[in-house]
């Protein structure tokens, strides 16, 4: 502090000890003040990064929490998987989904053989070792297998009309037969998000900084809607 402010400061303490000494205690607490901020200032990036970084999970976090079901698919139907159906099953209508296994163009319909799978809260299928046997869903038409691929995921709303006998390798295997009436084809995801700090250029020179990575699945993709 300029030795002109102190002196004027004294002035008006004038000579009475107490006052001399709250104001020798207001200046060095105004010092140490001025000291915090500045430290504080300094650390701010850090802050920054960490407030980054929240606010990344925090959205992440409400973009799994805001999913919603798929218009098509929304609905009630029966809770049982492809490997539970009977005879008596036919006739039902039920939503199943999984992994494409086989694409089969016929003369005047097209058989997609499916791996069922669990669907979540969007009934999109849930990836995995699980599954629930596999089932045929044939629509009418033509459906290319170049867009059908094997190991596309799908989900589906139909009729069971019948069971149908196939092999697996040497093994003989009785399918469950959906007359398809919707046929949802999920888009890829990437394996891949990434978000970049906003303040990057702003960085604290003694802060270690990088991109933040995210590793998972975004669900903000297109689809493929077939419905009669």
């Amino acid at each position: 502090m300029p030795s002109w402010r102190r002196t004027s400061l004294t002035r008006r303490a004038g000579s009475n000890p107490d006052a001399t000494s709250r104001l020798c205690i207001g200046l060095k607490y105004c010092q140490q003040v001025r000291s915090e901020t500045k430290e504080s200032r300094r650390m701010n990036p850090q802050s920054r990064n960490i407030l980054v970084a929240a606010a990344g999970l925090l959205g992440l976090g409400l973009l799994s929490g805001c999913a919603s079901i798929p218009a098509p698919l929304a609905g009630d139907y029966p809770d049982f998987q492809p490997d539970q159906a009977t005879e008596r099953s036919i006739g039902g209508q039920v939503r199943w989904g999984g992994q494409i296994v086989d694409t089969r163009p016929q003369a005047d319909q097209t058989c997609i053989e499916v791996l069922a799978r669990t669907l979540d809260r969007e009934h999109r299928p849930v990836s995995g070792d699980r599954h629930h046997g596999r089932f045929l869903a044939c629509r009418e038409g033509f459906k290319d297998p170049e867009i059908f691929k094997r190991g596309r995921e799908l989900t589906i709303i139909g009729r069971i009309t019948d069971f149908s006998e196939g092999t697996i390798g040497e093994f003989i295997y009785r399918y469950p037969v959906l007359d398809a009436e919707v046929i949802y084809l999920w888009a890829d995801h990437p394996d891949l998000v990434m978000l970049h700090d906003p303040w990057w250029r702003y960085h604290d020179p003694w802060w270690p900084h990088r991109p933040w990575l995210w590793h998972g699945r975004s669900r903000v993709s297109g689809q493929i809607i077939i419905r009669k």
